[in-house]
């Protein structure tokens, strides 16, 4: 009997113990996912293909209709048009990625400073959300570099999944060094935009390298445990897939994958006194504000009195449609104060 006891319960432990792993592997996989058409969800067909710098529009509706109420979809975009724009291919540092696809927007003069712009999760530069942020800095004067990092949008595919910042950076880093080495502009010149899931990307580049100028991230996270939770939440899912974040973040390490390797709190410490803006809004449940106010008390530990700037219309990215024009002022004010007037 006994011998049957200790049978039944290490049967019971390996099926537990299996069940947790298949588990948590799906967890991984359905969080790390990402389409190279421009889509974050699996067996979507391609989003914005219609969007270019020259002229972009909210191409698929149904993307933001559960987020933005419809007055953030009836801004006049005509002004930030951006139609002098070239395709280029730029270099990743991780030489394995090989060339990035990109569009090149030329600024004022070959002098003006310039802005490398980065997409979120499962996105790509013909993402509206990047457009309208790149059109801002352009009718500026700036120079804008619109990235595809790896394996999103018309980039190199490695393995078609989101390291959470810890691998895209290099490719922010690459992009900026594409502007000082080919472009022949100073590093204190250019500086780098990411929303969403990519502002970890620019953070992280920012924390790696002291020479990045200036940084500014919209709806961005501090920590990829929190936002994994915070997505669980915001998808009404069962709350005991809490119980599998550990485990998820076991396999995306095994697996070579560890968004938890570089957390973009602890960069945002190591960019120090340089110029930060973060930005969020207040709406935001896919990525909530907390995550603006927890890299805002780092951040004000190199810079006493530091604030974020909390916008009360928006949802998840919006900010720059719900509240046009002062986005547009806040964030041309800021590269230019950082990097000088174009």
């Amino acid at each position: 009997m006994r011998r049957r006891v200790l049978v039944g319960v290490l049967i019971l432990a390996i099926v537990a113990l299996v069940g947790y792993g298949a588990g948590s592997f799906l967890l991984y996989d359905q969080v790390s996912t990402v389409s190279a058409t421009c889509s974050d969800r699996k067996g979507d067909g391609p989003r914005f293909q219609e969007n270019t710098p020259a002229g972009w529009t909210l191409s698929n509706p149904g993307d933001v209709d559960e987020l933005w109420p419809p007055s953030s979809r009836t801004i006049d975009l005509a002004p930030y048009a951006m139609p002098d724009y070239e395709e280029v291919a730029v270099p990743s540092r991780d030489a394995e990625i090989g060339a990035l696809s990109a569009w090149w927007i030329p600024g004022r003069t070959v002098t003006s400073p310039a802005v490398v712009v980065v997409h979120g999760h499962g996105s790509c530069r013909r993402d509206h959300v990047v457009l309208l942020p790149a059109g801002m800095l352009h009718r500026a004067g700036f120079g804008v570099l619109l990235i595809d990092v790896r394996d999103m949008g018309d980039s190199p595919i490695e393995d078609r999944r989101f390291a959470g910042g810890t691998q895209e950076y290099l490719d922010v880093l690459g992009a900026r060094d594409w502007l000082v080495e080919e472009q022949g502009l100073p590093a204190s010149r250019v500086g780098i935009v990411g929303t969403s899931p990519g502002a970890a990307s620019v953070i992280i580049a920012a924390g790696k390298d002291p020479t990045v100028a200036a940084t500014w991230e919209d709806s961005g996270f501090g920590d990829v445990r929190d936002m994994i939770r915070d997505v669980i939440a915001y998808r009404d899912l069962p709350e005991w897939l809490n119980l599998l974040v550990p485990g998820g973040l076991v396999v995306a390490g095994l697996m070579g994958n560890d968004p938890t390797g570089i957390p973009p709190i602890e960069m945002a410490a190591a960019i120090g006194t340089r110029p930060f803006g973060i930005v969020h809004g207040v709406l935001d449940q896919h990525i909530p504000v907390h995550h603006a106010t927890d890299l805002s008390a780092v951040v004000a530990r190199s810079v006493p009195g530091y604030e974020p700037w909390l916008v009360p219309c928006a949802h998840h990215v919006e900010a720059a449609y719900c509240a046009t024009a002062e986005y547009e002022s806040r964030l041309v004010d800021f590269f230019a104060s950082a990097l000088g007037a174009p």
